[in-house]
C-alpha cells in the first residue's frame, strides 16, 4: 500500500522515523510530508534517507508550476494518510477545513482512509476543544489512535504520549488489509456492562469498558455490514455509521436485542450483562447502619440462551469471560447457549481484557477448533474474530 506519513510539529516527531521504518518492514511504500513546525524537531534529510524519496515540506516550492497542483497529485497517488504526531493545531485545522500548508491542504484533497495518532500535553489532550475536534473527525470517518499514558516531555505523567510506532504501524497494516466480506449483513453487537439498581442512587455493575464490543462494531461496519450497537453505559464514542441503541439494565438490553433480532443476520453478544438484580428496588435511599446488610437478588434474563433458542439461521457469537478453566467453561457455554462460535478470554490478567485497550482470546469454532488471537489491541482482536465469522458465514452459504 502507498502510505503518506504526515509529521506534525511536536517533540514526538522523532518517533515518526521509527514509524516510517516499521511501515516499510510491513511492505508499504512510504512518502513523508512535514509541517514547518515539524522541521524544528527533525530534519527532512532523515526521512529522505529512509524513504529514498523527496520529503514534501512546502505548499509553494521553488518549482511553482508543479507545486501549484502537487497536493492534488500526491493525494491521488496514495491510498492512506497517517499523521503522527497529530498535534492539537493539525487536529483543529483538519476539523475546521483550514488549508494553510501542504499537509492541511493535502488532507482536504485526500479521499482515502485517514489515521490520526495524537500527541500532546495531557491538559491539551483533555481540553474540550481538542476532544470536540476529534469527535468531528471521527464522525467523518477518521481513525483515531488514542495516545499512550506515561512520562511526557513537559515532565508530567498522563495521557498524551505518541502511541508506540509499532502499534501505529500494526493499525495501518490492519486497515490496509481491510476486507469487505460482511457486505449485505446486518450485525447486532452488544457491548459494555449493565447497571442494576440497589436503591435510587446506587447500582451494581462490573468492570467492562465496552471497548471490545465497540471495536467489533466499528470493524464490522468497515467490512461492509449494517451495524446495530446495543450498548450499556460506557464512556466511549459510538463508531461512525453505526446505529447506537443505549440501554442501562439487563432487562433493557434483552428488549433491545429482541426488538432488533428479526432484522439481524449475525449477533455478537460481547456485553458483560449483570447476573443478578433486585426485583423490588427500594424507593428510598438505603441508610448506612452498624449492622450487616443482606439483599435478596434474582437472576437476570439469560439473553444469550434466549437468542440461541430463537436465532433460526442467524449466526450467534457468544463471549465467555472466565478466571479459570477457560476452554472447558467456554465449550460448555457454547453448547448450552447454542452458539455458532464462542470467544473466550481470561479476565484476571493485568493489562488485558476488562478496562484495557488490549486483549487475548481463544475463538472456539463449530468444529471444535481453537483459534488463538493476541495479545493485541482490541481493534486487531476484533478483526481476527470477524475473520472467523466471515469464514463461518462462507462455509454455511457454500
Amino acid at each position: 500500500m502507498r502510505v503518506l506519513v504526515g509529521v506534525g510539529g511536536g517533540i514526538a516527531a522523532y518517533k515518526s522515523a521509527e514509524l516510517v521504518r516499521a511501515l516499510q518492514q510491513r511492505g508499504h511504500d512510504v512518502q513523508v510530508v512535514m509541517t514547518r513546525a515539524a522541521q524544528e524537531f527533525i530534519q527532512p534529510l532523515t526521512f529522505a534517507a529512509l524513504t529514498s524519496k523527496k520529503v514534501i515540506t512546502d505548499l509553494f516550492p521553488q518549482d511553482t508550476l508543479s507545486g501549484a497542483i502537487e497536493h492534488i497529485a500526491v493525494a491521488q497517488e496514495h491510498d492512506l494518510l497517517v499523521v503522527a504526531p497529530a498535534t492539537a493545531d493539525l487536529i483543529s485545522k483538519f476539523a475546521h477545513g483550514a488549508a494553510d500548508d501542504f499537509l492541511s491542504t493535502l488532507y482536504l484533497a485526500f479521499t482515502g482512509r485517514v489515521l490520526l495518532a495524537p500527541a500532546m500535553n495531557t491538559a491539551m489532550w483533555n481540553h474540550p476543544a481538542v476532544q470536540a475536534n476529534l469527535d468531528t473527525l471521527s464522525g467523518r470517518g477518521c481513525i483515531i489512535i488514542d495516545p499512550d499514558e506515561g512520562w511526557l516531555a513537559c515532565g508530567t505523567v498522563g495521557a498524551g504520549r505518541l502511541p508506540d510506532p509499532e502499534r501505529i504501524a500494526a493499525r495501518v497494516h490492519s486497515v490496509s488489509q481491510q476486507k469487505h466480506d460482511l457486505t449485505g449483513e446486518t450485525v447486532l453487537v452488544t457491548a459494555g456492562p449493565t447497571q442494576e439498581a440497589l436503591d435510587p442512587v446506587r447500582f451494581i455493575t462490573n468492570r467492562s469498558s465496552g471497548k471490545m464490543g465497540y471495536a467489533l462494531a466499528q470493524a464490522a461496519s468497515q467490512r461492509g455490514a449494517q451495524v446495530i450497537l446495543v450498548s450499556g453505559p460506557v464512556a466511549l464514542k459510538p463508531p461512525s455509521g453505526v446505529q447506537l441503541v443505549p440501554v442501562q439494565t439487563a432487562q433493557e438490553m434483552r428488549k433491545a436485542v429482541l426488538d432488533h433480532l428479526e432484522q439481524s443476520t449475525i449477533i455478537i453478544k460481547s456485553a458483560a450483562v449483570a447476573d443478578y438484580f433486585i426485583a423490588d428496588v427500594p424507593k428510598q435511599k438505603l441508610k448506612k447502619t452498624a449492622t450487616r446488610l443482606s439483599l435478596e437478588m434474582d437472576p437476570t434474563p439469560d439473553i444469550l440462551a434466549e437468542v440461541g433458542q430463537k436465532k433460526g439461521d442467524r449466526l450467534l457469537i457468544g463471549f465467555a469471560a472466565e478466571t479459570d478453566n477457560l476452554l472447558e467453561e467456554a465449550r460448555r457455554k457454547m453448547v448450552q447457549k447454542k452458539c455458532d462460535m464462542l470467544v473466550a478470554n481470561l479476565v484476571n490478567r493485568k493489562g488485558l481484557g476488562f478496562e484495557s485497550d488490549r486483549n487475548e482470546v481463544d475463538i472456539i469454532t463449530q468444529t471444535g477448533q481453537v483459534v488463538h488471537a493476541g495479545p493485541a489491541d482490541k481493534s486487531e482482536i476484533a478483526e481476527r474474530i470477524l475473520d472467523q465469522v466471515a469464514l463461518l458465514r462462507l462455509q454455511l452459504h457454500a
